[in-house]
């Protein structure tokens, strides 16, 4: 099964992780929970269902997370639930793009040395073998999940059990240059054909900007299957199919494919390296005032709008839930979570639970979005984890209203990528066709190897 798979391609890599690697991480950075705090008494911080008495003083919680500003914010505040519980709690912050070799290393050690991780939720299914499930812990301390949207409690679910706590929660957003929106006279658009119709006017009025930020690139991350899978879904197809094979060559499939990949190829919309941008890349270039519209996830609008970062101030950009695939349908989005997960072979598991708790608090979720300087760490984050947040007036306020469009676009057909076992493989397989057909490779050609080689992996997989 993929744990075989992720070992025969990792083990040489392996990087196990014992206390001096909290010290010293090659392109990580660390922040232990040691950091300077406000003073907060026991008295002081609500229970959020931890228990009493300090059951678990003494304990160190050893945390391997993503490095983004929201993190660093809840890493800053940590000293609080020390104060409260006696636990003390260490953090390792790991660049994305590492990221799945180091949690996957976490999962091959089996040392306990990590006791919770951070991860992409669509690597979660293959991971599941070695982490905590948290059922049992949520109806022991009645804990309520009712707060979380669905889409983001499914992409922690493999098998009816949940794995992890949905802790940066995204949506997906279309922003775009509202300036130049209204100068050209044009209304943000609602469907794809909207962005196409676009185009030209952009062109013709800005030869310097593209119509669209485009990230086809294929460079293991898989971003190119995004809005891939927005095209598809929105064409009433699907990815896998009820069984889990690739159902990407079934005529809607298909056109809608033809239709994302011709944004480029036929509508010349995007500027150049789109064939080999990732997310990233193609965030940059709106926020130098590059590109004129941005498919993206929602958090990024506090980037490209930081003075800090980008060359737009918040008046010049406008967001609007991702375009219908056509006119009159509801917009089909994607979401993502990295959650916070325990891992089964941790020392400290009622330790880990305790601080995910406290982690996933109403008040901390809203806190956390709302105040722009944490311990004199400065921080812009609109990243929010539940309902109450999303609607929260002064979340809203603070950040510009995007949480409040969050919740229009969970209403509709909202769900995460697939989330089985092999789903990386499989994925590696798509990206790579879609980024072979926007280089000029026959699209239906393409996408059937594609599947073909995708049918022989869940073959595998499923025996």
């Amino acid at each position: 099964m993929f744990r075989r798979v992720a070992c025969a391609g990792l083990c040489a890599l392996l990087v196990v992780v014992c206390d001096s690697d909290w010290a010293a991480d090659q392109g990580s950075s660390q922040a232990t929970a040691t950091a300077a705090a406000p003073a907060v008494t026991p008295a002081a911080m609500p229970a959020y269902g931890l228990k009493p008495g300090k059951p678990y003083k003494g304990e160190t919680v050893k945390i391997m997370a993503v490095n983004t500003p929201q993190f660093v914010a809840l890493q800053m505040r940590t000293q609080q639930f020390t104060d409260v519980t006696g636990i003390n709690v260490k953090w390792l912050f790991v660049p994305f793009k590492p990221l799945q070799e180091k949690v996957t290393s976490v999962g091959v050690a089996a040392n306990g040395n990590v006791d919770i991780v951070n991860y992409l939720d669509q690597w979660g299914a293959s991971y599941a073998h070695w982490l905590l499930p948290l059922d049992p812990l949520v109806k022991r301390d009645n804990f309520d999940l009712s707060d979380f949207p669905a889409p983001f409690l499914q992409s922690i679910t493999h098998g009816g059990k949940l794995y992890g706590m949905p802790m940066r929660s995204n949506v997906q957003m279309f922003l775009y240059r509202k300036d130049v929106f209204d100068a050209l006279n044009i209304k943000p658009p609602s469907t794809w054909q909207d962005v196409i119709n676009a185009g030209p006017k952009i062109r013709a009025a800005y030869p310097d900007m593209a119509p669209l930020a485009c990230y086809y690139g294929a460079d293991g991350n898989r971003q190119n299957l995004f809005a891939w899978a927005d095209f598809v879904r929105g064409a009433g197809g699907a990815i896998l199919d009820a069984k889990g094979y690739p159902a990407w060559t079934s005529a809607k499939a298909m056109k809608a494919t033809q239709e994302y990949v011709a944004l480029y190829t036929k509508h010349n919309l995007c500027g150049p390296g789109a064939t080999s941008n990732v997310e990233q890349d193609a965030r940059i270039s709106f926020q130098q005032g590059h590109a004129a519209m941005l498919p993206i996830w929602q958090w990024s609008y506090s980037a490209v709008t930081n003075p800090k970062d980008s060359t737009l101030k918040p008046a010049q950009v406008g967001f609007a839930p991702m375009p219908a695939y056509k006119a009159g349908d509801a917009p089909t989005t994607v979401v993502n979570t990295m959650p916070m997960s325990i891992s089964m072979y941790s020392k400290h598991q009622n330790a880990s639970w305790e601080f995910l708790k406290w982690l996933a608090n109403p008040e901390l979720d809203k806190r956390n979005a709302i105040e722009r300087e944490v311990n004199g760490y400065s921080v812009r984050n609109n990243v929010v984890n539940r309902w109450s947040s999303m609607q929260d007036s002064q979340v809203n306020a603070a950040n510009s209203n995007v949480p409040a469009a969050e919740v229009k676009a969970l209403k509709g057909h909202a769900q995460p990528m697939p989330e089985v076992v092999y789903w990386p493989e499989v994925a590696d397989l798509a990206s790579v066709a879609i980024n072979q057909a926007v280089t000029g490779a026959d699209v239906d050609a393409v996408m059937t190897d594609a599947a073909s080689q995708a049918h022989r992996v869940v073959e595998r997989e499923l025996r």
